[in-house]
């Protein structure tokens, strides 16, 4: 089984959709025996809180109902995760810093390192923008869960 979390800063935009992207994917591979998903956030400002409404309902649109509640980073998700994935270069760097140790820090990676077409570098936050600022996310994700699971599992 591998795990995989995705990391934003608030949990409630990104890596929340990463993470129901990456599960419709997986269903609909028959992958649920094989890969499990999870989200979380840097800060713990918005814990329990469910999506941003702009976010679920842009995604919602596309078929996905996120309904993962916020949750901060925890010490423990470095060694429970295979794969901690950050959406920026600031979740990167703050994933790094709290990285126990040197091997968990290496589970480290970038979102947008998996992307097949979409030509970018980080995943942008959307939550001060407009609905095309959304919709833009989702697009990312959707390309960058594609090459996810196809890094994860080649041959599917």
């Amino acid at each position: 089984m591998k795990r995989i979390l995705f990391v934003c800063l608030g949990n409630i935009c990104r890596s929340s959709s990463a993470e129901e992207v990456m599960r419709t994917l997986i269903k609909e591979k028959g992958l649920e025996n094989e890969i499990e998903v999870d989200s979380a956030g840097i800060l713990s400002y918005h814990q329990g809180e469910l999506p941003d409404s702009r976010m679920r309902m842009h995604a919602s649109r596309r078929g996905y109902n996120l309904i993962h509640r916020s949750r901060p980073v925890r010490t423990e998700d470095f060694y429970l995760f295979d794969m901690i994935i950050g959406m920026d270069d600031r979740n990167i760097e703050d994933l790094t810093e709290r990285a126990p140790d040197l091997e968990t820090e290496k589970k480290i990676c970038r979102m947008t390192d998996f992307c097949r077409t979409k030509v970018v570098d980080h995943v942008p936050d959307p939550y001060y923008g407009g609905a095309q600022g959304f919709e833009n996310v989702l697009d990312i994700l959707e390309d960058a869960c594609v090459g996810l699971l196809t890094f994860l599992v080649p041959d599917n």
